[in-house]
């Protein structure tokens, strides 16, 4: 199933999009990567919709890869003696680690942590940031505030600590059980949620221990200052406009996502933009002018993926909600200025023999009527690599390995297809020609550019680029010669 487009659909699924018709049907409207969402239920759904998914792509001889989410610390005030409290403009109001529910001027918090790095000045924001205090005082178990911006606070809402870094690791108790469930289970990615340090990603991946690739969660202001470390040791980056957007100025999240985006397409790591994209289709058949406009931008800033999140997991028009991604993409894809920025915001970078080899391969593409760039690729690396130049014709990536094929699915313009182990130059330069006839991409009359490297099925050993016709009688004639 060749997809008309080059950036990656991800899709949430849930309790709307649990069984396998309504699993499949996602896939055929677009979805490329599936996302379980490690917040919400128990390990048994999240293992009923893998078995599913896997079932999909057994049927329609298609990889897909499968992203397990997990939650992260979750920061909550306590209770309140009668469920909630109004707490006014410029009135005083204490957290403390006392645990007696809460009343009209205090209530618990029950994180040390919080209380260990808060200072004079700090800010807390509770229910996604609709109430908004300032820290007058604090010590080991208390600080006591001022509400700058007031409202009901209610049991157990959610916290914030936009200005200091919390002495908090990204991986909660729940998250490691989570991450080895996931792990045995098979999933191709997994999204780190609450990451402030580099270290919080490598630690991640420790647990990992290579079955499934690390996805760092930027969604702290933290994370946005020690970005271009976390970027280095993490495999791909989702920006999560939702939590960014409560912990910084709404204002500033847009030109934070071009600068987290662009770094992540010049380092070759795929990028995801999240959280909100088309809200409105929880309820609603059809989006709102301002949220198609939100999917272009990121599409048009060369993400390699945009995400649905409670739109396919709980709304009422999971379909809808992909088609409509998917239409937008192909319409901005189609746009000539599409192809201007993308190959304006392009940044060269050669260091090695494999970027040479790939940018080779973009050059001649464009240069000569080529229909695919055909990449074998043991590690996916090749692929990314050619996934940066972004370009303008379709990428095939072709490997033996499942794993590999899976976790592709999400990297800009990547189709993957599972092929043989290859001894031989030519034996590769064959299964390229098939693989480009048989989806689609090339006629018998037309040519494309395979890479690879030699020797063969060793990671990291991109060396060698040819123009190949698809008509196998010619590659054969050549080799006689």
């Amino acid at each position: 199933m060749r997809r008309m487009r080059n950036v990656k659909i991800v899709a949430t699924l849930g309790p709307a999009s649990s069984d396998y018709a309504m699993i499949r049907g996602l896939f055929e409207a677009g979805a490329d990567v599936f996302r379980l969402n490690m917040s919400h239920g128990t390990h048994e759904d999240i293992r009923a919709r893998h078995e599913i998914i896997r079932k999909v792509e057994a049927d329609l001889d298609r990889p897909i890869a499968i992203l397990a989410d997990l939650q992260g610390p979750k920061l909550r005030v306590g209770t309140f003696a009668a469920g909630a409290a109004d707490l006014e403009e410029g009135q005083s109001f204490r957290f403390d680690l006392d645990p007696t529910p809460g009343e009209g001027h205090r209530v618990n918090l029950p994180h040390p942590e919080i209380f260990a790095a808060l200072e004079a000045g700090s800010t807390l924001l509770v229910n996604d940031g609709k109430l908004r205090l300032r820290v007058d005082s604090c010590g080991k178990d208390f600080a006591d505030c001022t509400v700058i911006v007031g409202g009901t606070i209610s049991n157990r809402k959610g916290v914030n600590v936009p200005d200091v870094l919390l002495p908090l690791a990204a991986l909660s108790q729940k998250d490691r059980v989570d991450l080895e469930f996931a792990c045995q289970l098979g999933v191709d990615w997994l999204a780190l949620s609450f990451v402030q340090r580099p270290e919080d990603v490598i630690e991640a991946r420790a647990l990992a221990n290579g079955r499934a690739a690390i996805l760092a969660k930027i969604e702290k202001p933290a994370a946005v200052k020690t970005y271009d470390a976390i970027l280095a040791v993490a495999d791909g980056i989702m920006v999560a406009r939702g939590d960014l957007g409560v912990e910084l100025p709404v204002h500033a999240v847009p030109p934070i996502q071009k600068q987290l985006v662009r770094k992540a397409r010049a380092a070759a790591k795929p990028v995801i933009v999240a959280t909100q994209m088309l809200e409105s289709m929880i309820e609603s058949p059809v989006p709102t002018r301002a949220e198609v406009s939100d999917v272009a931008t990121a599409i048009y800033e060369g993400a390699d993926a945009v995400m649905l999140s409670a739109e396919s997991a709980a709304g009422k028009f999971p379909i809808e909600a992909v088609n409509t991604m998917n239409n937008v993409a192909i319409s901005v894809e189609s746009d000539a200025t599409y192809r201007d920025i993308i190959e304006a915001s392009r940044r060269v970078t050669r260091k090695t023999v494999a970027d040479g080899i790939v940018a080779a391969a973009r050059e001649i593409a464009e240069a000569a009527d080529i229909k695919a760039i055909c990449c074998f690729s043991q590690s996916g690396t090749t692929v990314s690599l050619v996934a940066r130049e972004r370009p303008r014709v379709p990428i095939i990536g072709l490997t033996p390995l499942q794993s590999t094929a899976r976790r592709l699915c999400l990297t800009w313009g990547a189709h993957c297809a599972i092929t043989e182990e290859q001894e031989r130059f030519k034996g590769a330069v064959i299964s390229a020609v098939r693989a480009a006839r048989t989806y689609g991409f090339a006629e018998a009359t037309d040519q494309i550019v395979v890479t690879a490297g030699v020797p063969f099925n060793v990671p990291g050993t991109t060396n060698i680029l040819r123009v190949a016709p698809c008509d196998e009688r010619l590659i054969h004639r050549a080799e006689a010669e």
